[in-house]
């Protein structure tokens, strides 16, 4: 995964076309990855917009919904993407839901075969679906995950990259951070493949039910630039190839991402 830098910058794509202009101003502070949340992603075009509107800059997707897009639709991106912008598209794939979540992206993949398997990546938290990431994509990109899981994440992948997706909010006050944080937290919770990996790092019900303290903390990163370039060297420490970054707030202001970017993309911080 070197052609994706160690750090990259995710941005959450809105109705409007804001999440373009956000998309310039993070390859201009230096930002080599820029990923496009997944969660409210309404056309594959906006992906397009993306690629077309910065020059050099990879643009990933994190993550496609296989039960939300076809492997047709998909596939359609891909060849579109070669044309206009070859080789910066990275096609983060995942949201197979239902009783047979494995067996549902695998046959997805196996009608993805026009992707290669260098340029796709998989939403993975499990031990299965990481073999599945190791064996048939580039590598796994799991999101609100401890370095301890990225450690055993890493182990579990061998020699497969490993992209660690990393919640930040920049504020000092630790009510006002972890309120900032639960929302996103609060809704991720609710979905059992989340859940179920929150027991897996050590997590207790409670600590779920009510957002603790130790579970928010332990997964966003919070406080100013230098407590989360912190967090993003404990990821790489365990094995993160790269590790994406994605603001709570002040998503689309440039200070923020400057400070950020400071902290981040400096000359020696890469390590």
């Amino acid at each position: 995964m070197r052609e994706l830098g160690a750090i990259g910058a995710v941005i959450d794509v809105t109705a409007d076309d804001g999440f373009v202009a956000t998309a310039v101003m993070l390859e201009e502070l230096g930002f080599a990855t820029i990923w496009l949340s997944g969660g409210r992603l309404e056309s594959l075009d906006q992906i397009l917009a993306v690629l077309a509107a910065t020059d050099s800059a990879r643009v990933g997707t994190s993550i496609i919904a296989a039960d939300r897009f076809d492997s047709d639709a998909v596939l359609e991106l891909y060849r579109r993407a070669e044309e206009s912008s070859p080789g910066r598209l990275v096609v983060g794939l995942g949201g197979a839901h239902g009783p047979r979540p494995l067996a549902t992206l695998g046959a997805y993949l196996d009608r993805l075969a026009a992707v290669p398997a260098g340029s796709r990546l998989l939403a993975a938290l499990g031990s299965r679906m990481l073999g599945l990431a190791r064996d048939r994509a580039a590598g796994a990109l799991p999101v609100l995950v401890t370095p301890e899981y990225t450690a055993s994440a890493r182990a579990a992948l061998g020699d497969a990259g490993l992209v660690v997706e990393q919640m930040v909010v920049l504020e000092h006050d630790p009510g006002q951070a972890r309120g900032i944080a639960a929302g996103p937290l609060g809704f991720l919770a609710t979905i059992p493949a989340y859940a179920r990996n929150f027991r897996r790092m050590g997590f207790t019900d409670d600590d779920i039910d009510r957002l603790s303290d130790n579970l928010v903390d332990s997964l966003v990163a919070w406080g100013d630039a230098a407590a989360v370039a912190g967090r993003v060297a404990a990821h790489r420490a365990c094995g993160a190839d790269h590790v994406a970054v994605m603001l709570l707030n002040g998503a689309g202001e440039r200070a923020g991402w400057a400070s950020l970017a400071h902290a981040l993309l400096a000359p020696g911080t890469q390590r």
